[in-house]
């Protein structure tokens, strides 16, 4: 009830702030979370990429097809050693403080990624050695060796610019009151309550943007946002319940929007951040858990079957999937040997941290019921969707439920969270061999080569299980029939764009 209450007063919110706005028109966003921090090169969480695409363009995009697609920057050249990247930026961009976006300013973003005490963009920006500026318009990215998914970095956070000059007034408070480039600035936010935007006038594309402003309101119980956009609380909502599909399609003034996601949903095992138990000494406890897991029963039971099972950091759909290692059917026989080999005191008691939603938490309790069979005592811990990522980076885990919402490159499934010391390697995960053949993937383009060293990568992480990789998800967004133009794309972000409210 209470839960109802609070977006019932978010909603009212809205209504009074339209009110005001004298009949501007207001696009009221559901998440599943409340996002952390509001600032490109901090942020980690997939909530956080939806706020950031109403307010942080990106030097490139991706289109429905997975095309990279220009944005601030209109072209770019690779030179013929792979080892430098020319781009020419949009001309007359400005920041939402009415600074321009040159070339000068492109470069302190990009160093700011790279440099910046936390930046989780480091490790996307690895491979660039310094920036440089050609003229008022031109950057180049020199680079310390070749990096096939350079590109792809830059149509995410890693390409998004932020001005300078805030930069500068506000110091480490820049995620407080954030300045993009993007088709909305930021008016405020409420922590746990809302995150409140207004149309940008001096936007580079503004003739494309038709609503005046975009509140968008974290309400984590996936059956209250529907409530909300039925009743008319809410135009748009993310993550709907696979259980609510029929319910949504059949309601006359809904839109189901889907799309295959780029990402996976997991299970990270913390093997040497400060970890402690069963889980982090033996890699053959953790393949005892994964096969004490029927991907395909828990599909269908939380999913009614809309998910793909999965094993590895892409979909089986996914072009550089390995085929040569397929899901494994469940064996419980088999994972009571591993757990007697291992030589472990049974039953295995396992600290088990979920961010609080339905059905992270019904995923839980199945895995829960599942691995008792095979001798694992999980104690499952709900706990609060941004205070887990804390917890995860301080090592306070011995497994993290997590999604991750993927990007167009397989590096950027994989390396961020596998190889040594890197950002989102919540973990601890080490193996010199893997690392060298995550690194050895980023030196070239060529698909055959590339995916013959992510075959030998697939080998040793299935081994070594520092992440059990459960499904992929579908994404299901859903819009009331008076939203006009919107289309789900693959990586989950919501454009605002060409959309429009009856």
């Amino acid at each position: 009830m209470r839960k109802v209450c609070l977006a019932a007063a978010a909603a009212a919110f809205v209504v009074s702030l339209s009110a005001a706005a004298q009949a501007e028109s207001t696009l009221r966003i559901g998440l599943a979370e409340d996002p952390d921090m509001l600032d490109p090169s901090l942020g980690r969480t997939y909530v956080g990429r939806i706020v950031f695409s109403a307010f942080c363009d990106k030097l490139f995009d991706i289109d429905e097809k997975l095309n990279i697609v220009p944005q601030l920057a209109l072209s770019h050249e690779s030179s013929a050693d792979g080892k430098a990247m020319t781009i020419k930026l949009r001309p007359g961009v400005k920041f939402q403080d009415g600074e321009p976006l040159d070339a000068e300013a492109a470069k302190f973003s990009i160093e700011r990624h790279m440099n910046m005490p936390g930046s989780f963009r480091k490790s996307e920006l690895a491979s660039v050695d310094h920036v440089e500026v050609i003229d008022p318009l031109t950057i180049k990215l020199v680079l310390k060796t070749p990096f096939a998914p350079l590109l792809s970095q830059l149509t995410d956070r890693a390409g998004m610019m932020v001005s300078p000059k805030a930069v500068k007034e506000e110091g480490d408070k820049f995620g407080l009151h954030p300045v993009c480039a993007g088709p909305y600035k930021f008016v405020e936010r409420v922590q746990q309550d809302r995150m409140v935007f207004e149309k940008f006038a001096d936007y580079w594309n503004k003739d494309n943007v038709f609503i005046d402003r975009i509140v968008l309101l974290p309400i984590v119980d996936a059956t209250v946002r529907l409530a909300n956009l039925k009743s008319g609380g809410l135009d748009l909502i993310e993550r709907v319940l696979a259980t609510d599909i029929k319910d949504v399609r059949a309601d006359p003034n809904l839109v189901l929007s889907t799309a295959p996601e780029l990402g996976y949903y997991g299970l990270t095992i913390n093997i040497g951040n400060k970890a402690k138990g069963a889980l982090s000494q033996s890699e053959k406890v953790r393949q005892a858990l994964d096969l004490a897991i029927d991907r395909e029963a828990l599909n269908q039971v939380v999913f009614n079957g809309e998910f793909t099972p999965g094993n590895q950091w892409v979909s089986p759909t996914h072009p550089y999937y390995q085929s040569a290692f397929p899901v494994q059917p469940r064996n419980v026989e088999k994972a009571k040997a591993l757990l007697k080999e291992a030589g472990v005191a049974l039953p295995v008691s396992i600290d088990y941290m979920v961010p609080k939603g339905a059905e992270n938490e019904a995923v839980a309790q199945v895995v829960q019921s599942m691995a008792a069979e095979a001798g694992f005592d999980i104690k499952i811990r709900l706990i609060e969707f941004a205070t887990s990522f804390k917890q995860a980076q301080a090592g306070e885990f011995q497994i993290f439920q997590i999604n991750w919402s993927g990007r167009i490159d397989p590096d950027g499934n994989s390396h961020v969270f596998l190889h040594t010391g890197a950002p989102q390697n919540d973990g601890g995960y080490s193996n010199p061999e893997a690392d060298k053949l995550m690194e050895e993937a980023r030196l070239t383009d060529d698909v055959a080569q590339r995916k013959a060293l992510y075959e030998k990568l697939t080998k040793i992480v299935l081994n070594d299980e520092p992440i059990i990789y459960l499904y992929h998800r579908k994404l299901l967004f859903a819009h009331t029939k008076k939203l006009e133009g919107y289309k789900q794309m693959p990586d989950g972000l919501v454009r605002v764009i060409g959309l429009k409210l009856k």
